[in-house]
């Protein structure tokens, strides 16, 4: 099955039974992404009274409980509420759902023992103007199943953040647990860029993070699905899955 889109003028197919999966799972047998010292998800069966969601030990159904933090423990969708006061969410704030989506690959050069991708590193790559940006650094198939904790990956110049949201980019995609530095005394310079905060904030933007994007997917243009689970938190467990487009 296919689906026709227009972009700039432009019509293209997208090959639904050609999903690409960017997403990275939680759990046993998971792929388990860590960053910032987070603690791995825990996944246990329920114990309410005498019963145990488990059917291995006894019961008739499993039901089983949750520990996680989006932000270290798999792929993950944020919303502005994750650098402000007030309490914002990702299930209020960001429309999820079909969008258009450009794909760039990018190396990070180094500067001053950090490595950092610049603006001229990605304005060279020339994205195409859609709803999404999608970002893959390098060696991304090594990316999977990764411990970033206290490595000081590699990580966004604010001014790159600033010029994408300024070309109209409503979602950023990438592969790395942040855009900002590890430990940067909390200044996140380059979310606070992302969405104009506090000066005029773009509440409608988010950003995900913790993707691996196949080294198989071509760079270009791809109809992408947002969808993430509906909590009222600043951040989400995230699938996004993207679909080449073809131009006709």
């Amino acid at each position: 099955m296919h689906l026709e889109c227009t972009i700039e003028n432009h019509k293209y197919a997208a090959a639904l039974n050609k999903a690409i999966d960017l997403s990275q799972s939680f759990g046993p047998q998971g792929d388990n992404p860590s960053a910032f010292h987070i603690p791995e998800a825990r996944i246990n069966p329920i114990q309410v009274g005498d019963f145990i969601g488990s059917v291995a030990a006894g019961s008739g159904a499993n039901c089983e409980v949750i520990k996680f933090c989006a932000h270290g423990n798999g792929t993950h969708t944020e919303c502005l509420g994750h650098i402000t006061r007030e309490r914002n969410t990702v299930n209020r704030l960001i429309q999820g759902g079909l969008m258009t989506a450009c794909l760039i690959s990018v190396s990070p050069i180094l500067v001053n023992e950090d490595w950092i991708i610049t603006l001229a590193d990605i304005k060279a790559q020339t994205p195409q103007q859609t709803d999404a940006i999608i970002i893959r650094t390098a060696d991304n198939q090594t990316k999977r199943s990764k411990d970033w904790s206290g490595t000081n990956p590699c990580y966004f110049e604010p001014a790159a953040l600033a010029w994408l949201a300024d070309c109209g980019y409503t979602h950023f995609l990438t592969d790395l647990p942040s855009v900002d530095r590890e430990e940067d005394d909390g200044a996140l310079s380059a979310h606070h860029a992302w969405w104009n905060y506090p000066q005029n904030p773009r509440t409608n933007a988010s950003i995900t993070e913790l993707i691996v994007v196949p080294t198989a997917a071509a760079d270009g243009l791809y109809l992408l699905n947002l969808s993430f689970a509906p909590i009222e938190s600043d951040a989400a467990p995230s699938r996004p899955v993207i679909y080449p487009l073809t131009a006709i």
